[in-house]
Order: structure tokens, then C-alpha cells, then sequence
């Protein structure tokens, strides 16, 4: 079993960007020229090893190979972007792989795109990039390329050289269970083994509620390949186990006028096999909430006023300062009950909450996150 924070040192260590491996400071998949991007890489590094795995490493300075990290990203449905835009596309996998010197909200992203021996091309159009179109790597560029001769396997021998000095071993796996519950001393550590072999680490603050347990600031890893499972400082989650299987659910508080409640949105299922594997299925449970069109109007448009007051950079009233802290989540209601503009215009004031509303963008990378996998379902 590979363990991939070992991976991505080799990768950092011993090769440029090259024909099998990239690099970038972050992605976003949020807007068409980032979601259009990412997908050119995906191809072409799929077209330039039909016979060995490729990667990109994300959360990295381009000079110096400084690890900066970037947000925690929640995978889960990004395969189903991949084979929206792609013909013949190929497996990829985004693992958030922890270091020990990044802070808790911050990971180094590993997008792992599988072999397939197949030409993968654009699907349809997306920003200046045609349907149809087929890209190959030329050295560290995605360029577009005419197919018309067979590809030679180049890179086979050098990756799996690399993936071979990336093998976990029990002084690893050790090191990786004493180094979580150290750091989350604070938030009720525990670990299992299953199988027999695989370690998984998890932490939250525990909460009982009526007849039922939630932790939230869980953080939830697999110590045998260094990869972070889950992480999130906001929400509910519902912690659940037997010999085989890990089965996490998790919960999204939402409302309206100091009305919340808690919606499920999606339950993780990590199961473990004999034969040394595990797969981790996901089903999104989430319901959007119908709230009156009446007060969604007023909410809407008091909402709009805010946005407008801080893209011409005017003060706040107090009022107005405490909706902000919710105007994240009431624009993704919005836009669940049909107000269609209501992300482009929550988009629109990213900088400015970035800038200077720190909790408030916090709120905003968590409307997104549930918007993503809204969308991509």
C-alpha cells in the first residue's frame, strides 16, 4: 500500500513537471475557465501514459516546491464532472493528504488519473476549449495535438520506481497514529484496526442530542496511505462502525429567522476488504428545504443591498452586520427555492469576505461545498 504523503515527496524530490506528473499552487472547479483547465490537464495526462498512473500535485509553490497547502476538498464528485466532459475518461481520484507543518485546514491535494490505454478527448465545448479537441503533455505543457501515431510507453519503468519507494511499513503507520492522537488530544481521539491491517484514526467533539451522538471538528483519517477521509469544523456528523465497515452521515444546519434544523446531506460508507482493498461509497441524502416565497423575496433583496454596500467598499449598519454572518448559507437557500441568481451574486463578493470577513468566509466555502455536491449528483 502506497503511502501517499511519501509519494509526493518523491514526486516534489526527484522529477520536474513532466509527462506524468504536475504540479499547481490550487485548482477551482467552481468557475468554467478553472473547471476547463483541470479537465485539459486530466486529458492530457491520461493520453501521455496509457500504461502507468499520472498525477497532480495541488497546494504547491511552482519556484521552490514549498508546500503551502490548500482547503480540504471533498472528492466525491468529481468523477461525475470528469465523465460529464470527457470521452473515454479515465479513473481519477483527489486524495487531501495531511502534513505535519500545514495547519488543520489546510492539506496537499493528489489527483491520481488511472491508465485506460484509451484516447480521451473533450466531450463538448467548455470555455476555449472545443469538443472533440485531444490533448497530449509536451515536457511540463497540456497542449492540444493532432493523434494520428501510437503512443509510446515512456514512463512506466520511472513511476512505478516511484510509486515503489513510496510503500508504507508498520514504523510509518505507527508514526501516523501517534502524530493524530497527539494533535487531537483535545477532541477525543480514538482509532481501529480493521482487517487486521488497516489503521483508521478519527476525532470530534462529542454532542448528545435526545437519543442520538454528533461530533463536530472531525476530523477522520486513513493512517496506512496518509490520506485525510474527512474534515470539517462546522457540521454535524454521526459516527457509526462494525468489523468491516466506517459509516459516516452528515448534517447541514439550515433555517431561516432563527428557525434551524439539522438536514442529512450525504452518508460516507468505508469498507474494508480481505483481500487488502477498501472502497468508499458515498450517497447524498439531502432534501433541499422549501421555505415561503414571500420572505425568500425579502431576504433576497436585503441580502442584494449588503453585496451591493461591500463591492462599493460603504459600511455596515449594525443590522446589517449581523445578517451578513448568514448571508452565505440564506443565498444557498435562495438559490435551492429557485433564485437562480443567487450564487453569481454570493460569487461576486468572495474577495470582499476573504478580505476581511474571515468566519463569513468560512460560511461561504460551506455553501459551496454543499452546492458542489448538489450539483454534481
Amino acid at each position: 500500500m502506497i503511502n501517499k504523503r511519501l509519494l509526493i515527496k518523491n514526486l516534489l524530490a526527484h522529477n520536474d513537471e513532466n509527462s506524468f506528473y504536475d504540479k499547481k499552487r490550487k485548482i477551482d472547479i467552481s468557475e468554467k475557465e478553472g473547471k476547463a483547465k483541470f479537465l485539459k490537464h486530466i486529458c492530457a495526462l491520461s493520453n501521455s501514459n496509457p500504461k502507468n498512473n499520472s498525477y497532480i500535485v495541488i497546494g504547491v509553490q511552482d519556484e521552490d516546491n514549498k508546500i503551502i497547502g490548500v482547503d480540504f476538498f471533498d472528492d466525491s464528485k468529481i468523477q461525475n464532472l470528469i465523465n460529464a466532459y470527457l470521452s473515454n475518461p479515465p479513473i481519477v481520484q483527489y486524495e487531501n493528504i495531511p502534513f505535519p507543518h500545514l495547519t488543520d485546514d489546510k492539506v496537499v491535494g493528489l489527483v491520481t488519473i488511472r491508465p485506460i490505454d484509451e484516447i480521451t478527448s473533450l466531450r463538448k465545448n467548455i470555455w476555449k476549449y472545443y469538443g472533440g479537441s485531444v490533448f497530449f503533455r509536451d515536457g511540463s505543457m497540456s497542449m492540444p495535438k493532432v493523434f494520428d501515431i501510437e503512443i509510446k510507453d515512456v514512463n512506466s519503468k520511472i513511476v512505478a520506481a516511484i510509486e515503489s519507494h513510496a510503500q508504507n511499513n508498520i514504523e510509518h503507520t505507527l508514526d501516523g497514529v501517534f502524530d493524530f492522537m497527539n494533535k487531537r488530544k483535545d477532541y477525543n481521539p480514538q482509532y481501529k484496526v480493521f482487517k487486521e491491517y488497516f489503521v483508521l484514526c478519527w476525532s470530534g467533539q462529542k454532542k448528545d442530542v435526545k437519543d442520538k451522538t454528533f461530533y463536530s471538528r472531525v476530523d477522520i483519517e486513513l493512517i496506512n496511505e496518509q490520506v485525510r477521509l474527512f474534515f470539517s469544523t462546522l457540521d454535524e456528523v454521526s459516527i457509526s462502525y462494525d468489523e468491516e465497515s466506517f459509516k459516516i452521515i452528515e448534517y447541514v444546519n439550515l433555517g431561516l429567522q432563527n428557525s434551524y434544523k439539522y438536514y442529512p446531506l450525504e452518508e460516507t460508507i468505508i469498507k474494508f476488504e480481505d483481500n487488502v482493498s477498501y472502497t468508499i461509497d458515498t450517497e447524498l441524502l439531502f432534501k433541499p428545504p422549501q421555505f415561503d416565497k414571500k420572505v425568500l423575496h425579502h431576504i433576497y433583496n436585503s441580502n442584494n443591498s449588503i453585496s451591493e454596500k461591500l463591492i462599493k467598499g460603504l459600511k455596515l449598519n449594525r443590522h446589517e452586520e449581523l445578517d451578513l454572518i448568514n448571508l452565505p448559507a440564506t443565498y444557498l437557500i435562495c438559490y435551492l427555492n429557485s433564485f437562480e441568481e443567487s450564487i453569481e451574486k454570493l460569487k461576486q463578493i468572495k474577495p470582499y469576505l476573504k478580505a476581511n470577513y474571515k468566519n463569513v468566509y468560512i460560511s461561504y466555502k460551506e455553501a459551496m461545498r454543499i452546492l458542489r455536491k448538489v450539483k454534481y449528483s
